[in-house]
């Protein structure tokens, strides 16, 4: 097949991406009908230039676009490329390879500059979709305040303000738009999830033996020891009133 198509994986079809714009969706409108239901009516575009293409996620749906397993906003397309929408997935082929450093992006440049309390909501906002798990929404306000310890009325002048600088426009799932658009940039990275439990204690070795002894059962060998000279010295304290000429212990 000549020019750009996609496959989808579940079925096999193969698609041709033959007009200027390739709508994907669950809609029954949509050029492409994919039938998961994590996949939205309108979820995603696919766009032609020419030998080249590019997908962008239209921020319609809960669970986004990826490529190659990463969040995207909008993305030009390599052959070979694999599409996940929401949980459905379909690869691209039929595009020209060309040597050339695709990752190089003037864009990036172009970022509104952004105060320190500004980055932090970002990578508040955008933490659940850098995480592990799949498909996940970005944080809500109240969840943003309670992550940064401030309230939710100053979130929300803060999300108001990067809307202006992102230049999102208002309507439905702003917040996944402005996430779509932040992780496209680069601009936020995965923090460690909080509460992570530490390493345990390293061991150490043993005086009488020199085998290593976890540092847990050390302290109450050590908190032992005391009451176990308090015994002894109770033991003792008889025999020596003896030998001084007072006490002798009953039944002698």
């Amino acid at each position: 097949m000549e020019g750009p198509y996609i496959r989808i994986e579940e079925t096999g079809a193969v698609i041709p991406l033959s007009g200027q714009i390739t709508t994907v969706g669950r809609g029954a409108g949509v050029d492409i009908q994919l039938t998961d239901p994590s996949v939205s009516r309108l979820h995603a575009e696919i766009v032609r230039h020419g030998p080249y293409a590019y997908v962008a996620d239209l921020g319609l749906s809960r669970n986004g676009t990826r490529v190659n397993g990463r969040l995207i906003a909008r993305r030009v397309l390599d052959d070979g490329d694999v599409l996940s929408f929401g949980s459905a997935r379909c690869r691209v082929g039929g595009i020209p390879r060309e040597d050339i450093a695709a990752e190089v992006e003037l864009r990036r440049s172009a970022s509104p500059e952004l105060t320190r309390r500004e980055l932090d909501v970002l990578t508040s906002l955008c933490r659940p979709a850098l995480s592990d798990e799949a498909f996940v929404a970005p944080a809500t306000a109240r969840e943003i305040a309670t992550d940064l310890v401030v309230t939710e009325a100053a979130v929300k002048q803060h999300l108001l303000r990067l809307y202006q600088k992102f230049r999102i426009a208002e309507g439905a799932n702003r917040r996944v738009r402005l996430a779509n658009e932040v992780i496209a940039l680069g601009l936020v990275k995965p923090l460690p999830p909080a509460g992570r439990p530490g390493p345990p204690p390293a061991p150490r070795p043993d005086s009488a033996g020199g085998e290593p002894v976890p540092a847990q059962r050390a302290a109450p060998a050590q908190r032992a020891a005391p009451a176990q000279r308090a015994a002894s010295a109770q033991r003792e304290a008889p025999a020596q009133r003896t030998a001084q000429g007072g006490l002798v212990p009953a039944g002698h």
